[in-house]
């Protein structure tokens, strides 16, 4: 498969020059949108990306050949007299990409039922978004820590001189020596600008049956910040880790209840107090993140499952806040972008009763309130078992996602015969938002049998 990872390089030198590019790139398409639009009965009949930018340029682009087309896109504002012409075609491909999807999006809307359609989808502008320096033409490589880059300056397009952080330019040389390097992109985060560098490679997943995987099944929680267990395919837990992450959970709480205090003292709006939280919340999704792929390469694992959550929807109840600010799909989204550089598949299973049932098979669990020593103690990290078994529920939960994940892969594996012979001896592998670690035990020792 092929891996695109992207690294940014702080620009040290400038901060203003680049505004007037970025802004007459947005105009360019902003003027490309509107030529797709009026003439797209004909980009429509046209299927190549590349036949449909040659197809531009016969409309807005002067040569000598064609001194005069139908929309001069030299022209129609000062900024675009020698625009660069690498540049033009990267906002004509950004250009005829939004409109594309704007007239499959009306389509959808006009085929639709009448009483479903709410508004039609409005016609695209350019947005924020940043241009693509292509080699040779708007950027040059000179040295280690320099470049030359093409910016509008001046009331022209000319060439500057940038210096790009060594830091920066130390770790892609350390990091991306085997990736091939593909075209930077502008960027501005804050008041700096930025290289975005995206590099491509070539990775191979591993392969390997089911019966011989070592998953490492996560349950990702409010209480804790993940729990691990690393399992086989006949329900054996060779190793449980679990990171809690209290003093980082503590500074988001801390800040969560200054904004409350802030929201009720009649202060709306609190940027800086949400900038803070916002920036633990990372900080924490990112410890969590490579926690999991510490742990997946220590037990040298194939697989890392995580439940497939729905966080879609107004959130109720006390914690109603803390679960806004869950930062599972994020902690998803970096594991899954690291895991395929070590080979590694990620897979995800259903959610359901995960932490509802025991992994022992004896029902449902009461969570919250447990017995120690006599006294009646409240803690909701706790579960208890119908046989009087208090159990961690977040490890709980992890067996049974692993099984999950075991069962569903051993039974896709099987022919249709083998398959419901089996799910006869075992009827409670057939509804997979059921399955608990016991229900994976008791398949292995049906198909040993």
């Amino acid at each position: 498969m092929k891996h695109v990872s992207t690294y940014s390089v702080k620009i040290k030198d400038y901060r203003r020059v680049f505004k007037d590019t970025v802004t007459a790139y947005r105009q360019a398409v902003d003027y490309f949108i509107a030529v797709a639009d009026k003439e797209w009965s004909y980009f429509q009949e046209v299927s190549s990306s590349m036949y449909r930018l040659r197809l531009m340029e016969e409309f807005a682009h002067r040569t000598a050949k064609r001194p005069s087309p139908k929309y001069c896109f030299e022209e129609a504002e000062k900024v675009f007299y020698k625009f660069p012409s690498y540049l033009r075609r990267a906002a004509i491909n950004e250009a005829l990409g939004k409109v594309s999807s704007y007239r499959s999006n009306l389509d959808n809307w006009e085929q639709s039922d009448v009483n479903l359609r709410g508004k039609p989808p409005a016609c695209p502008r350019a947005g924020f978004i940043y241009p693509v320096l292509y080699r040779e033409n708007m950027y040059k490589q000179s040295g280690e820590s320099k470049a030359a880059i093409k910016v509008f300056i001046n009331g022209t397009w000319n060439w500057i001189m940038v210096s790009l952080n060594k830091g920066d330019v130390d770790y892609i040389k350390h990091h991306c020596a085997d990736s091939k390097e593909c075209a930077p992109t502008l960027q501005k985060r804050g008041k700096e600008w930025f290289l975005d560098f995206p590099f491509e490679r070539e990775i191979e997943l591993k392969k390997v049956e089911p019966y011989a995987q070592r998953i490492v099944a996560v349950d990702l929680g409010i209480n804790n910040a993940c729990v691990c267990s690393v399992m086989t395919s006949d329900g054996t837990v060779m190793g449980r880790e679990i990171l809690t992450l209290s003093r980082e959970k503590d500074r988001l709480n801390h800040c969560i209840g200054r904004i409350k205090k802030a929201q009720q003292h009649g202060n709306k709006r609190t940027p800086r107090l949400w900038a803070s939280a916002k920036g633990i919340n990372r900080h924490i999704a990112e410890r969590t993140a490579a926690f999991i792929l510490s742990v997946a390469r220590q037990y040298e694992s194939e697989v890392i499952v995580f439940e497939h959550l729905e966080l879609n929807g107004k959130k109720r109840g006390s914690k109603k806040q803390r679960l806004h600010l869950w930062k599972a799909r994020d902690v998803q989204t970096i594991v899954t972008h690291k895991a395929h550089v070590y080979g590694m598949r990620i897979s995800r299973v259903n959610a359901w009763n995960t932490s509802r049932l025991a992994f022992d098979g004896s029902g449902r669990v009461e969570r919250g309130v447990y017995e120690q020593n006599g006294e009646v103690k409240y803690n909701y990290s706790i579960c208890v078992f119908p046989t009087g078994k208090t159990y961690n529920c977040d490890l709980n939960a992890s067996y049974n996602i692993g099984a999950r994940y075991y069962i569903r892969e051993i039974l896709k594996s099987l022919p249709e015969t083998s398959r419901l012979d089996i799910q006869a001896k075992v009827p409670e592998c057939t509804k997979r938002s059921t399955c608990t670690l016991s229900t994976l035990i008791s398949l292995h020792t049906a198909m040993c049998a």
